[in-house]
């Protein structure tokens, strides 16, 4: 994406079934690099009760796993993304990037007129 010199756009998409926000997606992300539920909280600073009701509400507007865990023990649990959760994320930061691309001369013409 645009640095600030054009505007950055903040993008949350409602659909029927639930909302997909900025927020959720980053949590996927983390959860894909860190390897696990709780260790993507605390990197985005969030309870892992927080990342949880996140995962659950996605898998329930996804109508699938975004996240499959693997239970805790002696070596600790793990979470990666399933094939639905690594589709949402690539699904999503490709609306993105075209809100954007099309949003960027209306974003530079607003900042002209503001203080940006």
């Amino acid at each position: 994406m645009s640095g600030p010199a054009t505007g950055l756009l903040s993008l949350r998409i409602d659909l029927p079934q639930g909302r997909i926000g900025p927020g959720k997606i980053r949590l996927l992300e983390a959860i894909d690099r860190e390897g696990s539920i709780s260790a993507a909280g605390r990197a985005l600073g969030m309870s892992y009760k927080r990342a949880w009701d996140l995962v659950n509400a996605l898998n329930t507007l996804v109508g699938t796993a975004v996240v499959e865990a693997s239970p805790g023990g002696y070596r600790g649990g793990g979470a990666r993304l399933t094939d639905a959760g690594r589709n949402l994320v690539a699904d999503y930061r490709a609306i993105e990037r075209a809100a954007q691309r099309a949003a960027e001369p209306r974003l530079a013409a607003l900042l002209r007129r503001t203080n940006g």
